[in-house]
């Protein structure tokens, strides 16, 4: 009974599909639908005729001055998009990749390009496929690594357009919006950046540099997370491994952030003094970035002169025992630390640090037997007491 019922009541008329999200209508003379595949193929260049005209996809080969202003934008991010392609040094990709990066570069730079959410999604992408990668493994093994190696370094190859898209790349981080890149430049992204620090081109760990130093400075938000990453490569390659390309680089780079460090000192920033820059005098490679670990401590001292005696203490600790060249750096670093110590934060290391004097005095090794000039960088006070405890010290020795 029930199905009879309903067999009475009149059906609605079905409605024809509604249009694929993916068709486009051209309103020119040509009635036709055009359809866009979606499949990464360019769209139709066919726009209309008015003000409010339908943005379509720009083919990446046209040159900027070749569009109109209003299609630039467009062309922006289809160039980028023809960028993200990898291909071998063999194929004739290879030149137009570069002429587009070239235009892209320009692009940027005359200030004309608008770093919308498409933009900066496009623009963080394409650097992405280019530069973070795997580098082939090291055959060197880290034992043989001494601190004045002078292996002849190693060039990228694809190093004539790695450098445009790190132009490229550093430009972008100086003029995008923070807040609007956010989403781009994560964690993930910045991980992988630190990661391409260990390349054996020294132009490369250049460029790398400067990019990290201008997010460190842009993106807030992300500094402690690069304090913490930068330390645990420190610690991956104090306790671990020993090898590390860009160790100097990120000194470097660190030299300038503890520069800016407000005072009072945070303690998580003592911490990164003691547990990250003092243990870095113990590797055997120490003499390739000494310069720059010994220009961070300073910056750490200058900022509190309290840390003096614990610094000298911790390089007591890791002074070296049979390297003679390492034993000088040490030497020097205690110098440029008696420089800037007061008298009460002397006598807290007095005692050991005459000892290791002592030890210096009585080495084979004619530079290092010679400390007596820490006389001439001391503070005057400082400088009697270490003037007594030498000729007591050079006498005790000579009679031994």
């Amino acid at each position: 009974m029930l199905k009879q019922i309903l067999s009475k009541i009149p059906r609605k008329s079905s409605k024809p599909d509604p249009i694929d999200a993916t068709t486009v209508i051209d309103t020119g003379t040509n009635n036709n639908p055009v359809s866009n595949s979606g499949n990464g193929a360019p769209c139709s260049t066919t726009t209309n005729g008015g003000s409010g005209g339908v943005d379509a996809a720009v083919e990446p080969h046209i040159s900027f001055k070749d569009i109109s202003p209003l299609q630039k934008q467009n062309l922006f991010i289809s160039k980028l998009n023809f960028c993200c392609e990898i291909s071998d040094f063999s194929d004739a990709h290879l030149d137009l990749k570069r002429e587009a990066l070239v235009e892209l570069l320009d692009f940027v730079s005359s200030g004309s390009a608008k770093f919308t959410e498409p933009a900066i999604s496009a623009i963080c992408k394409m650097c992405a496929a280019n530069l973070f990668r795997v580098f082939p493994p090291k055959y060197r093994n880290s034992s043989n690594a001494t601190e004045t190696d002078d292996e002849e370094p190693m060039f990228d190859p694809a190093w004539s357009h790695l450098q445009l898209v790190y132009e490229l790349l550093l430009r972008f981080t100086s003029l995008v919006d923070a807040k609007a890149a956010k989403k781009q430049v994560d964690h993930s992204f910045v991980l992988r950046l630190l990661d391409l620090f260990d390349s054996d081109d020294p132009r490369e760990r250049d460029c790398l540099k400067s990019v990290l130093h201008r997010i460190y400075g842009k993106f807030m938000v992300l500094r402690p997370f690069i304090r913490k990453a930068v330390s645990n490569i420190i610690y991956r390659f104090v306790y671990e491994t020993e090898r590390h390309n860009g160790i100097a680089e990120l000194l470097e780079i660190f030299g300038s952030i503890i520069s800016g460090f407000a005072l009072p000192l945070k303690e998580e920033h003592k911490l990164f003094l003691w547990r990250a820059l003092m243990p870095l005098h113990k590797p055997k490679s120490v003499g390739i970035y000494h310069q720059q670990l010994a220009y961070c401590i300073v910056q750490f001292v200058d900022k509190d002169p309290k840390l003096t005696g614990e610094v000298i203490k911790g390089l007591l600790k890791y002074w070296p025992v049979t390297n003679s060249q390492k034993e000088l750096m040490f030497i020097s670093e205690v110098e440029e630390m008696l420089e800037m110590t007061s008298m009460d934060e002397f006598q807290k290391v007095m005692v050991p640090l005459f000892r290791r004097i002592g030890g210096c005095l009585n080495s084979s090794h004619y530079q290092v037997y010679n400390p007596p000039n820490l006389l001439f960088v001391a503070p005057y006070t400082v400088r009697n007491e270490l003037k007594l405890s030498l000729i007591s010290l050079w006498s005790w020795t000579a009679s031994s």
